[in-house]
This record gives structure tokens, sequence and C-alpha cells, in this order.
């Protein structure tokens, strides 16, 4: 059997994978480009050169993600199919937590929700306008900057307390036992004359997060699980490992962030059977 390859073409970004013969995971790759066309081609000839992967070996083509309409026919000869983004990333991180049955979390330049399940059942429970984009928006508007890292790295010496509202700034009393006074009760809710640029980037990071792991709660709760996993590009930033850590211990929730999170997508179009052939 020869290789196959996963593809997940985003708002921004390109995901490619590939699973050879005996299903092991070759190296991924992120491509950016301007258009979608240009990023999947760029994404394919860079993965198959980097793994010296002829063409006459891959032996099938799954594409995903909302630049998948694009792909009107097959890749250079290649077979082709499409696979729906939702449940490829759902698939996809089941596959990179080893779960059964878990809320699968898409942060991208939005976020969506998906209950997945081993059976195949993958059901897209809905989402948020809140993810990437809104941190692209918001930073460029209050802090003059769009490129990420330097978005998180302005982040890590900004002070909370000069952004937002925490439940010891109204009460000094417990709302609910578990709930810490630090909790947040207004994000932006406490802007100070003083707040710094450094300030803004971190209560921007803080928000995001906030709101996508509260629905991811919620979420959770309402299908009886008590595991969520994290995936895509917005999943490993350091501002989202402390935010979920400190949500888990509220909830007794279990967030995973599992290696290769960001590729969900492009390894769950990988291991999809039954797509559609274009």
């Amino acid at each position: 059997m020869g290789v196959v390859i996963g593809i997940d073409v985003g708002g921004s970004t390109t995901k490619i994978v590939g699973f050879d013969g005996d299903k092991n995971l070759l190296a991924p790759m992120i491509v950016r480009a301007a258009d979608p066309i240009t990023s999947i081609y760029g994404a394919f000839g860079k993965f198959t050169q980097a793994n010296s992967l002829p063409l006459s070996e891959i032996a099938r083509v799954t594409v995903t993600g909302v630049g998948s309409s694009y792909v009107t026919e097959p890749i250079y000869g290649l077979t082709c199919e499409t696979a729906p983004e939702f449940s490829s990333v759902g698939r996809g991180g089941l596959y990179l937590s080893g779960i059964d049955d878990a809320i699968v979390v898409s942060m991208g330049t939005g976020t969506a929700f998906i209950h997945a399940t081993s059976g195949g059942e993958m059901k897209h429970l809905g989402g948020t306008g809140v993810g990437g984009g809104t941190l692209m928006g918001l930073a460029k508007k209050l802090i003059d900057m769009d490129e990420v890292d330097n978005i998180l790295k302005l982040a890590e010496s900004g002070d909370l307390d000069r952004v937002d509202l925490r439940v010891r700034d109204i009460t000094p009393k417990k709302i609910v036992n578990d709930m810490p006074d630090d909790f947040t009760a207004s994000n932006f809710g406490k802007l100070s004359d003083l707040v710094t640029r450094e300030d803004l980037a971190l209560g921007i990071l803080n928000m995001i997060y906030e709101t996508i792991g509260m629905l991811s709660v919620f979420a959770a709760q309402a299908h009886g699980l008590d595991k969520v996993i994290l995936t895509g590009n917005m999943s490993t930033v350091p501002s989202a490992i402390r935010v979920f850590s400190s949500l888990s211990k509220i909830f007794g929730l279990d967030f995973i962030v599992p290696e290769n999170a960001e590729f969900a997508g492009a390894i769950g179009a990988a291991l999809a059977n039954g797509a559609s052939t274009l």
C-alpha cells in the first residue's frame, strides 16, 4: 500500500501530513500562502521533496478545510478526495490523543466544537467567532501588532490586574466553593489608565482562551464527558495552557493538547474512509 496524504486548507495556512504503508506518520508541515491553490500545491511540493516521495508511491490524497472547495480536479494526476472538515478534525483529535469519546475543539481563525467518538460519530456542536482572527484584529487595533510571535512575546510580561475584573474585586466572599478569587468576572472590566501594551496583549489572549475554555466546559458537561481535546494553531500557546489548566482544576475536566495538535484536521483527512473522489 502506498502513502496516503492529508491536506487541511485553512483560512491562512495549509497543513499537510502523510502515512506510509506501515501507518507511520510522516513529518507534518505548515505552509502559508496568499491563496488556497498556491498553498495547496506549495505544501504538496514541499512535503514530497522533504520526504523524498515520488508521485508513484502516493496512493491517495484527501483534502479538507474551508479551502478544500477550491480543489476541483486531481492534484498532479493523483486520485484526490475531499473529506468534511469537522469530521476530519474529530477523527484527527481522537487519533492524536488515543481517546475514544471526547469533545474536540478546533482553534483556528474561529473555533469549532465537535463531539467525536471512535465509532465514527462526529457531531459538530457549533462554534464561536472568537479565535486566531480575533487575536489578530484586536492586537492590530489596540497594540498595533499583527505578528503572532511578537504578540505572544509581549504578553509574557503583561499584568491582568490592570485589565480584567476578578471575583476578588467585587466580593470578599466565595461565590461558588471551588471558584478561586482570581477567576475572571469581566474581561477588560477593570481597564486601568496605567495599562501597558504588554497588559493589553495578555488581556486579549486571556479573553480568547477563557471564552473558548468555558464553551468547552459547557459542551463537555452537556454530553457527560470529562475530556476535551484541544487542536489547531492556537492550542499550544502558553496563555492557552495556563487558562485551560485553571479551568481543569475548577471544573474537573481533562484538557488535552496532544503532540501535533495543529495537524488534527490533516491527519483526520488522511485517515478518512469513503471520502468523495474528484
